[in-house]
């Protein structure tokens, strides 16, 4: 690597502060990090033939409240973790974006003059980057060509939003090297939304790239889906005392789509009947009072459902006062109501197609009955859009080693993952606003 690479990354002190800021101030976590980004700027030196300007780093997200809510205007609570998609970044003036990532073969190269959606790219990261750059352009932004060398060790398919973390890093740097930092990270989330559901082909909805944009700890009223209301939860999780995990369940994916639909589908036809468009225009009163003929007119998992998302809505509001007012059990049992609310009302903790394979009932069963049995206080719920996939859990860190010991026995130790809460979103590494 080169000498110049190299002090970038361990003598400009303004990097190794931010780089404390993003993970850790810990020297072997930050030592782990160096090397992280030595090996992409090494890269991107090989392949471009050029030292990179800047680094930039975007986050996974966890999901801690409102599971099934955001497609119905609802309310939900998530945080960025410590997880991330990372990248060495210069400009060039072939005004072209050529993106290099760890595990693809063949770099993805977007002309920013030929900006329209090709439906041969659709399901890519080449979509991807299209998308953003062609969004940026369409709301009146400036764009322009640079080469980006990236990594990321956010889990794929484990609910963590690893396309997210990509779309929203590829909006940053655009913010970054031809605006000013002058695009507000909501919008830079609408964009990475724009960019998957109209040039990757997947009807998103906006939590994801949102939490990954802001950063911390934050909580979204959907009401307004085009203005969300986004509070910034001045509050932290205590990773001293609690251990913060998502278990891999295992499980397939596929053909999981039309139960994943059904859920907003049979929300929204419950609103229908009773004179609304979504679950957020209809009154738990209202409701009851109307099960007979809803009943006979949209079935009883759809009525389950939709009392699932009135009472998540109403938890994350309870949710995010137990977190600001520091009372960690309240928040824990909110966590595990929320977990129960799913598995009964919401009905999405294992495909009834395939009722044999119930790895997430599995793992949340084992982790209740440990939990109970250790006396001590922790949460387990399932994680992300379900059927299949991984669990939270918030455990002490005293019972961390056998709960590990645990889960691993069933699955593997390499499905059990940490996180930490970030504090902050995307950014370059450069410049953080302090």
């Amino acid at each position: 690597m080169s000498a110049v690479n190299r002090s970038r990354l361990t003598e400009n002190s303004e990097i190794l502060e931010n780089l404390a800021i993003i993970y850790s101030p810990d020297d072997h976590v930050l030592n782990k990090q160096i090397q992280r980004y030595r090996h992409i700027a090494d890269r991107h030196q090989k392949f471009f033939g050029i030292t990179p300007e800047l680094f930039f780093s975007s986050p996974g997200r966890t999901e801690i409240g409102g599971n099934h809510t955001d497609h119905n205007h609802g309310k939900v609570l998530a945080a960025s973790i410590d997880l991330d998609t990372i990248a060495a970044v210069n400009r060039n003036d072939a005004k072209k974006v050529t993106l290099i990532s760890e595990g693809y073969p063949k770099s993805f190269t977007v002309d920013i003059g030929h900006l329209q959606a090709r439906a041969e790219e659709r399901g890519t990261t080449t979509a991807i980057i299209r998308g953003t750059v062609a969004r940026f352009k369409e709301l009146g932004w400036r764009v322009g060509g640079f080469n980006a060398t990236i990594a990321s060790n956010v889990l794929v398919g484990s609910g963590l939003s690893s396309s997210a973390s990509v779309e929203v890093l590829i909006g940053t740097i655009i913010n970054h090297l031809f605006n000013n930092d002058g695009v507000g990270a909501d919008e830079i989330a609408m964009i990475g939304q724009f960019a998957e559901n109209h040039y990757f082909g997947k009807p998103c909805g906006l939590m994801d790239q949102l939490t990954i944009a802001v950063g911390g700890i934050i909580a979204i009223d959907f009401k307004d889906p085009l203005k969300p209301i986004i509070h910034k939860v001045k509050a932290s999780i205590d990773h001293s005392n609690y251990g913060i995990l998502v278990v891999d369940t295992g499980g397939s994916h596929v053909n999981l789509t039309a139960d994943y639909a059904a859920i907003p589908t049979e929300m929204q036809a419950v609103a229908k009947v009773l004179g609304g468009l979504t679950a957020r225009d209809i009154t738990y009163n209202k409701l009851i009072r109307n099960i007979p003929a809803l009943r006979q007119e949209v079935g009883d998992r759809a009525i389950l459902r939709v009392m699932h998302f009135l009472a998540e809505n109403e938890r994350v509001r309870k949710m995010v006062t137990a977190l600001e007012e520091s009372a960690l059990t309240t928040f824990l049992n909110l966590i595990n109501e929320s977990g129960n609310s799913s598995a009964q009302w919401l009905q999405n903790n294992f495909a009834t197609k395939n009722p044999a394979e119930q790895g997430v009932p599995l793992a949340l069963a084992l982790t209740a009955n440990f939990l109970k049995k250790s006396g001590k206080p922790g949460a387990c719920r399932i994680h992300g859009g379900g059927f299949a996939g991984t669990i939270l859990v918030f455990i002490p860190n005293n019972l961390l080693n056998d709960y590990l010991k645990l889960m691993a026995s069933t699955f593997s130790r390499s499905s059990i993952t940490q996180l930490a809460i970030r504090p902050i979103g995307a950014v370059c590494l450069n410049r953080i606003s302090k």
